[in-house]
């Protein structure tokens, strides 16, 4: 089976891959063989320079509303830690800030705090501006979660997920045998927490940010623009794989075949084990007529991707689009037994026995997709599904 994944940073953050939300891995400078320049091709896009793309400055950058806000919550906490609690508590009440998540909501810091909706990586660097302006150390980091999928209008996209590492300043007079740091993580979900973390520079985030922007316009088939965000996100940061393989799967759908796989190599030197630049790729030689070699890839993929639960998730959730209900049963109940917690795999079960008109199965799953909720968000989005059953 072959499928379009775009690589995302919606840093539930989601990371954006048509790889859309983040951080993917990046490589070391010796595996650049090719400068970032000479896999452009921006003949091919001729108006995308028609579309002004936010600068850095523009992404981090808060008004005089956003810094007071900052200054009134931590002006009479003395403890630097306790502010930064504080803040982050303001940030995210819904008394204060009235923050609501919004997957596909890519905003700039300032916008983030005016609109109050927000995705994962827009939350991050809006807390990051929030933070900085208060005057404390914070830096993003990675979390290397395994592959996750989210679906939206036909693609699938690879989520990623960051988070703040916050460490406090050290009393000069003071011998500090140990630093003691801190995470601000907007995540859900607690199992996340135990994976590891490296540092991401703050050109990395800002890369990250262009490729959801990127991702987005891709989804709405708005091709230079999406040239646009994913030209400046390499640029930005060239080992930033994910760009690379959205950059590619750009080329394909706009028939520019042989950059395509230009590019997706080019990735894939950076990061031979990227199990969506290896799919995208396969995808490519399967519609060029390269069978073999696109099989090839597909089984070693299948074989990685077998244990991973979100991948049965992801497939259960194409298959309800094509109406195979019987075989969207077996990957969710696939996922289950691989991870028994996932409320994705109950909804999944919810949404196929409510085709099947099999309602009492479709409310005990839904209950139990409430039952595993990890937020506010998704109870409430089961609940008023187990309200239009009841009403039926």
């Amino acid at each position: 089976m072959f499928n379009i994944r775009l690589s995302s940073t919606h840093y539930v953050c989601l990371l954006f891959v048509f790889v859309l939300l983040g951080c993917q891995s990046r490589a070391s400078h010796n595996h650049v063989a090719v400068s970032a320049e000479s896999l452009l091709f921006d003949q091919g896009f001729k108006s995308f320079s028609n579309h002004r793309v936010e600068t850095e400055y523009e992404i981090f950058y808060l008004d005089e509303d956003a810094k007071t806000f900052v200054h009134d919550i931590i002006g009479n906490i003395d403890n630097e830690v306790d502010q930064v609690e504080a803040l982050v508590h303001a940030v995210f009440d819904r008394s204060e800030l009235n923050l609501l998540y919004q997957a596909n909501a890519n905003t700039v810091a300032n916008d983030t705090f005016k609109l109050k909706e927000a995705n994962c990586l827009s939350m991050s660097i809006m807390t990051y501006a929030l933070t900085r302006e208060a005057g404390f150390n914070v830096d993003f980091q990675e979390v290397l979660i395994p592959e996750y999928w989210t679906r939206r209008q036909g693609y699938n996209l690879l989520n990623g997920h960051i988070n703040l590492k916050f460490t406090p300043h050290l009393d000069a007079n003071v011998l500090n045998l140990r630093t003691r740091s801190y995470q601000i993580d907007f995540d859900p979900q607690p199992s996340r927490r135990s994976f590891p973390k490296k540092l991401v520079s703050k050109e990395l985030v800002v890369a990250m940010f262009y490729n959801n922007k990127g991702a987005d316009a891709l989804v709405k088939q708005q091709f230079p623009l999406a040239y646009a965000y994913f030209r400046e996100a390499v640029l930005s940061e060239p080992l930033f794989t994910s760009a690379w393989i959205n950059m590619g799967i750009l080329y394909r759908m706009a028939g520019y075949l042989e950059d395509a796989e230009k590019v997706y190599l080019h990735a894939l030197q950076q990061s031979p084990d990227n199990l969506t630049g290896l799919e995208n790729l396969a995808y490519l030689y399967n519609i060029t007529g390269k069978v073999e070699s696109a099989n090839e890839i597909i089984a070693k993929v299948e074989h990685k991707r077998a244990v991973n639960p979100y991948y049965h998730v992801n497939l259960g959730e194409q298959d309800i689009e094509q109406q195979n209900w019987k075989l969207a049963l077996g990957h969710f109940k696939k996922a289950l037994i691989l991870n028994r917690n996932m409320h994705e795999g109950y909804f999944g079960l919810a949404r196929v026995y409510f085709e099947i008109g099999e309602l009492d199965e479709s409310e005990r799953y839904l209950k139990l997709a409430k039952n595993k909720a990890l937020n506010n968000h998704y109870e409430e989005k089961y609940q008023s599904k187990l309200d239009f059953l009841s009403s039926l």
